[in-house]
């Protein structure tokens, strides 16, 4: 395990559009446009991670309560399954069932979202506004599984407050720490490779 930073995308990036399977559904899930939708989070977890377990629940019970204000909310693994087989597809859609996640949880085989996105860490949020320009990228909050906190998501919920009451992003937005994304053998994106050094 390396705890690896998210590598905050500049703000007011467009969302990179994908279609991905659903894990407990098979059912291809797109990210789109869609007006009247206040916000869009899009995270990038995995089953096994420590970091994603110890603000599983919260984030979990958070991601309802925003889903019930519009936002649309994605998970997506990308992680490695072939080394990583607890992060497999079939594992994915245990978790959700038995997490009992409202929101899909997306499988993403070839790593492409995720290097689209520049993600480099589980978990690795990005939250975007009405016209899919990223408002916030960040953690969820200060805690981590050995310092202690109890994870509350007072950065991200905040962020999302924000996002819903038209606010402008916030200034001071800190980047996410997790396990390094797995990446498939030869398929380190360079962003990756320069955030390990």
């Amino acid at each position: 395990m390396v705890a690896t930073p998210s590598t905050m995308l500049r703000l007011g990036t467009k969302a990179p559009v994908f279609k991905l399977p659903e894990t407990n559904t098979s059912r291809m899930r797109a990210l789109s446009w869609n007006q009247g939708t206040p916000g869009y989070l899009i995270v990038f977890v995995c089953n096994h991670c420590p970091y994603v377990l110890h603000l599983l629940d919260p984030l979990t019970r958070l991601a309802h309560e925003w889903m019930d204000c519009g936002v649309e909310v994605f998970f997506i693994s990308s992680n490695d399954s072939s080394s990583f087989p607890q992060d497999s597809p079939d594992k994915m859609a245990e978790l959700s069932k038995k997490r009992g996640f409202r929101f899909p949880y997306l499988f993403d085989d070839d790593q492409r979202v995720a290097k689209s996105y520049r993600a480099a860490c589980t978990p690795d949020f990005f939250l975007f506004d009405d016209e899919l320009l990223l408002y916030y990228r960040g953690q969820f909050d200060g805690s981590r599984p050995s310092n202690g906190l109890h994870p509350s998501g007072i950065d991200l919920r905040q962020a999302v407050e924000g996002l819903l009451s038209n606010q402008p992003p916030p200034e001071n937005q800190k980047p996410s720490l997790g396990c390094n994304l797995k990446w498939k053998p030869g398929n380190e994106p360079s962003y990756f490779k320069k955030a390990k050094t």
